[in-house]
């Protein structure tokens, strides 16, 4: 009797050990769970937590004074070739007083920054820098938007093409079709052009050096020269004076009939 009492409690212990380690490992498991469930958010949240990537335009303008103007011409097309840039327009002024290049320069966006930095190292005084960044993240999306709509209408106009019963019917889905497709290619090429702005950034760069001023008097003719070229044209016009004057010999006719008959009228009132 006494064995089996023992044996009796030693179970009952092992039972009450064994519930109390699954109700241990139910808590555990719960705190977990409620901790994943805190730490991370729901997908609805996630994806209103997803950062736009914004559409900045960049641009600028920078002048530089130098001293050895072809020397520093030379090492921007370096640095220009290094970051990936080209140019869209170059010209060369050079006056009596000043040498300088105009350039306008496209760089990747991404490299604008470094590409004015390494500009601004070389040699030269800075006498305009001028930097604008615009931000069309706004106008992007609403293009994308727009065109994404209108992608959508002309493939619902499409379908009722193929279900249309009428000559009528067929004409005015065209119609629409064809006004939706202008729309279409013209926000496509605003988003392009957009895109193109955002990725390429646009510098004028001015790079200058100063001459000393010096006279250079003009070149003229000898005066024997200009004597004959003036003798020469004052004949010409008076050929033309007078071949003028032979052209327009109706004129003459007429003004001499008219010279007549006033004279003729003149003298009939004298003798009345």
């Amino acid at each position: 009797m006494l064995l089996a009492a023992l044996f009796l409690v030693s179970c009952h212990q092992n039972q009450s050990g064994n519930v109390a380690d699954a109700t241990m490992e139910e808590e555990t498991m719960l705190v977990e769970r409620r901790s994943y469930d805190e730490s991370t958010p729901p997908i609805d949240a996630i994806a209103k937590q997803e950062v736009i990537k914004k559409k900045i335009i960049k641009d600028g303008r920078l002048s530089l004074r130098v001293s050895d103007l072809e020397n520093t011409k030379v090492r921007v097309d370096t640095i220009v070739q290094h970051h990936g840039g080209y140019y869209a327009s170059e010209r060369l002024i050079n006056s009596d007083w000043e040498t300088s290049y105009h350039l306008n320069i496209r760089i990747p966006s991404e490299n604008f920054t470094r590409f004015i930095s390494d500009i601004e190292t070389g040699d030269g005084e800075i006498l305009i820098k001028e930097i604008n960044a615009r931000d069309v993240t706004d106008q992007f999306i609403d293009l994308e938007t727009r065109l994404e709509n209108k992608r959508n209408y002309l493939k619902r106009y499409n379908d009722l093409l193929l279900k249309a019963n009428s000559i009528k019917e067929i004409l005015e889905i065209e119609e629409k079709i064809r006004a939706l497709e202008e729309e279409i290619e013209s926000a496509t090429g605003q988003l392009k052009y957009l895109s193109d702005q955002v990725d390429y950034s646009t510098l004028d760069l001015t790079i200058s050096t100063q001459k000393n001023f010096k006279y250079s008097p003009e070149n003229r003719d000898k005066f024997t020269e200009r004597l004959k070229q003036s003798l020469s044209k004052g004949w010409f016009g008076l050929v033309d004076f007078f071949l003028f004057l032979i052209h327009i010999w109706p004129i003459w006719i007429i003004g001499v009939l008219i010279f007549y008959a006033w004279r003729k009228y003149k003298r009939r009132n004298r003798r009345k």
